[in-house]
Order: C-alpha cells, then structure tokens, then sequence
C-alpha cells in the first residue's frame, strides 16, 4: 500500500457523526515534548546557524550546543512550567535518550509522562540501513526503562518510508501522528491490521514557527490562542483534538519561556478541556468514543 486512499478512507469532518470525550469535554489539548539526542559524528539535524559557506561541517559545535542547551537547561525549564500546571505531557523521546540523558527521561518517568517511539537518534527513517531494526531497538529500549512498550510512534522529522506504517503495526504500535491532516482521529489500514492517527501539528510546532519561519516569540503563544479558541467552538458540535508540539531547545530558553507558560494559562482558564495524553486520546477512541 503507498497511496493515501490505501491507507484511509477520505471523510470530510462536516459529515461525521459526533463522537464524545470524558466528561462531557469539548476539546482534547495534549502536549508533545520532543527530547532528542543529535548525533555529533554526523551532521546536525537541524541548522540555527547555517554553516560557513554553504559547506557542511563536522563536528558542528554552534548547531549541536543548541540542541544541547535544551538538555542541559531548557528542558528543565519546560518541565517545572508543567509540572506547576500538573500538566502530563507525551515525550515524543529519541530512544537513546534514556542512555545519553538519563536525568531526563528519568524525570519525564517519574511525572508519569507518555513515552512515545520517536527513532533511536534524530534522523531521517529514509537514511536508516535497517528499519524495521532501529523500530525494534527504539521499542525495546523504552520497554526496559518505562516497564512497557510505547503505543504511540513519531517518526524523527515526521518521516516514513512506504513501509514504516506496515513495520510499525507488525512491531506493536498502536497509533502514529505523522499524518497531520485532521482535528480528530482516524484508522489506518496496514498489512498487520489498523493503526490509528492521533492528531499531531505543524502550525503549533514551534520549528516551523520560530526556527524556520522566524516569527517573534510572543506570536506562537498568539497562534495557539487563535487555534485553541476556534477548536473550542467547533468542539461544542463535535469535539476536536489539539496538539502542542515544543522542543527544549527552542521554548525552553529565557525569552521564550513565559509565551509557553502563558499559553497554558489561557487553556486552563477554559471548561470542557481535556489536558492528556496522545496514549490517552488513542485509547478512548479505540474503546468506542462514539
């Protein structure tokens, strides 16, 4: 199977019947922290200062030190601004994570976040010599530090192959949130039975919005505002999903800080909002939401 109408069946949202969340809510708001781990041997996986003219350097310190100050500080400060708001988060988490920055996952474990499969290091699924073995050992390596295997798989940059979606479901996972095109969640067909798309964002990813479209920090907080509000609305028909998709190295430094702890503030202050999980979200959906 490679062309989409293989893998799922086009619905206009218009034309579907309701379906409900807990309680009675409105809007499921589920949070993604991707926490990685950049290879230093290999070129960066994303540039914030581009390289010297136009040529690829390796080792990139400038690049690579970004990323790092997100393990190092950034994260942390995310993590305290959830953690007061007793917000859980999913971790979309580089495997080796639970090696390289064992503090790290370490906290995310103990706060009860979601772990998610998300690669073993940061890098394409097209660049792997071995797919199906790098789902394996990323699968395997958060079963023996979470004490279960992850339901849930982003692809590293949101990249698959033909094939991932078919290995994924042979391998266990559950559902995947590389296909950003709905407010609500829908089956894939695989060879191995049904995934199912949990909805994930690019227009509140803060790469786009702050890395490559370089948009001041105060107007991603001004985004999920607007998104936020007309979900909200549209959900006292049918409900809807959002999600929130941050990075330590880029919402976790000091001037950015206070625009994500604000957006926050704004969603509580609202009834019939589910704060969750993407494993959560699946889950009520796969138990018959409707």
């Amino acid at each position: 199977m490679r062309l989409p109408s293989e893998r799922f069946d086009y619905s206009p949202i218009t034309a579907r019947r309701p379906w409900r969340l807990p309680k009675g809510a409105r809007i499921a708001v589920w949070t993604i922290v991707n926490v990685e781990e950049w290879d230093i041997e290999k070129p960066t996986a994303r540039q914030y200062l581009t390289a010297p003219q136009g040529v690829t350097t390796v080792p990139d310190v400038p690049n690579w030190a970004w990323h790092d100050y997100g393990m190092r500080v950034g994260f942390w400060r995310m993590f305290e601004a959830l953690a007061k708001r007793k917000i859980r988060a999913t971790t979309s988490i580089n495997a080796n994570v639970v090696r390289s920055y064992e503090p790290v996952a370490r906290a995310m474990l103990d706060a009860g976040w979601e772990f998610m499969g998300h690669g073993v290091k940061q890098g394409a699924m097209h660049l792997l010599p071995d797919q199906r073995a790098a789902v394996r050992e990323s699968i395997q390596l958060l079963r023996d530090f979470t004490g279960k295997p992850p339901q849930g798989w982003l692809g590293p940059g949101l990249t698959e192959t033909w094939e991932t979606l078919d290995i994924l479901a042979e391998e266990g996972i559950a559902y995947v949130s590389d296909w950003v095109n709905d407010d609500q969640p829908y089956e894939i067909r695989t060879t191995a039975g049904r995934l199912v798309s949990v909805p994930y964002t690019l227009e509140l990813n803060d790469i786009p919005t702050m890395v490559i479209q370089h948009h001041e920090s105060s107007y991603w907080q001004e985004r999920v505002r607007d998104q936020f509000d007309r979900l909200y609305l549209e959900g006292a028909r049918n409900p809807r999903v959002m999600a929130i998709a941050v990075h330590p190295y880029i919402h976790g430094v000091p001037h950015r800080i206070k625009y994500f702890e604000a957006a926050y503030d704004y969603i509580r202050k609202h009834k019939g909002v589910w704060l969750t999980t993407g494993a959560e979200i699946y889950e009520w959906y796969a138990r018959g939401a409707r």
